[in-house]
């Protein structure tokens, strides 16, 4: 079959400059706040009509630094620690014959900008600052929520979180809108997979370069300055 021809609607602006540090799925870090920035034609009114009655939406997005025209028909899940492999159409991993993703997102806020138009401010995106918006639906509580679903390997390690320490002269530094959506991303652990051997990983995470050490499950931030 011959294939068909999408083009982005918009872009979101996150404090994601690089793809190590963005949480494994949306929702996981709920600080996290990014900015749906509509392209001139879609910055219609009317368009989002009766949109701000929904508390939730799913982002269709493009992973437009993941593309390839090869095709692997397994991937090694990060969550399992980079050594298994899965089926592609097992994991959410960006390496897929189309490169599409699916978000999650709350909807803070529907704001209205002079140089953007319509903007939606959303909370915990798990995307790449610049990343290609294909389309916006709303969330459905009672089609979209399965209450007995099965998520097979994920199950596994669905609570892993990181005890987050830290000197408060870090916290100092960011703004507080920043920090909470940082610590909620280091709590997910940024980690390619489960080493704690105690090295020392650094995150860019908006204008700062983030240093930090995990060992056993604590993860201690070593020191923060700007990119």
């Amino acid at each position: 079959m011959d294939g068909f021809f999408v083009k982005p609607i918009a872009y979101i602006q996150t404090d994601f400059k690089e793809k190590f540090g963005i949480p494994r799925q949306s929702g996981r870090a709920r600080g996290l706040v990014g900015r749906v920035v509509f392209f001139p034609e879609y910055r219609v009114k009317d368009a989002f009509r009766r949109l701000d009655g929904f508390s939730h939406i799913w982002l269709i997005f493009d992973f437009s630094k993941s593309h390839s025209s090869e095709f692997s028909p397994t991937v090694r899940p990060p969550r399992l620690g980079g050594n298994e492999r899965v089926g592609v159409f097992a994991s959410r991993s960006p390496f897929r014959p189309n490169p599409l993703g699916l978000s999650c997102v709350k909807l803070v806020e529907i704001q209205e900008s002079e140089t953007d138009g319509v903007v939606l401010i959303v909370e915990g995106a798990d995307l790449l600052d610049g990343t290609p918006i294909l389309d916006i639906k709303p969330y459905l509580p009672h089609a979209d929520c399965v209450l007995d679903a099965v998520g097979g390997y994920a199950d596994e390690v669905e609570n892993h979180r990181l005890e987050v320490k830290f000197d408060e002269k870090w916290a100092k530094l960011l703004p507080k809108e920043k920090w909470q959506g940082l610590l909620d991303c280091l709590a997910d652990d940024p980690r390619p997979s489960y080493q704690d051997d105690g090295r020392e990983y650094g995150m860019k995470f908006a204008q700062w370069n983030v240093r930090f050490k995990v060992l056993n499950g604590v993860l201690t931030i070593v020191k923060i300055e700007k990119n």
